[in-house]
């Protein structure tokens, strides 16, 4: 597929609490979050392989800048937020890629989330401990 060199995806990606707004465009495969590159923003290892793996999936790591706006959540859903943002973008850019995208699960929204506390019980589901005398 050929990119035009002006041209701009935009997609936003979510995980837990954390929200990703992902601007795909045209370039020499650098990550820009927050105005950090991609390993002070996560100086972890997996995470960064984790960020990657949408644009290696489609074979655009080398022809596609990543420049992302993060807030809300930890370190790990926001790099699952920022995984989910990429692949909604290249989505934009060529709607054929949806088969990889979608076998490999990268659009699908991570819907596990910290469930509530609920009245009676000391967690989401522990409860008090129970005494028979």
């Amino acid at each position: 597929m050929e990119l035009a060199a002006d041209a701009r995806y935009r997609a936003t990606g979510k995980r837990k609490t954390a929200v990703a707004r992902v601007i795909l465009k045209p370039g020499t495969g650098a990550y820009i979050i927050n105005g950090k590159t991609l390993d002070q923003f996560f100086p972890r290892p997996t995470l960064q392989r984790n960020i990657r793996q949408p644009l290696e999936a489609v074979g655009y790591e080398e022809k596609m800048d990543v420049i992302a706006r993060m807030h809300g959540g930890g370190v790990s859903a926001q790099a699952g937020a920022l995984r989910h943002g990429i692949s909604r973008a290249l989505l934009e850019a060529d709607p054929n890629l949806r088969g990889e995208l979608k076998r490999r699960g990268f659009l699908t929204r991570d819907a596990r989330a910290k469930e509530r506390k609920k009245a009676g019980l000391k967690k989401a589901r522990k409860r008090p401990q129970f005494s028979k005398r």
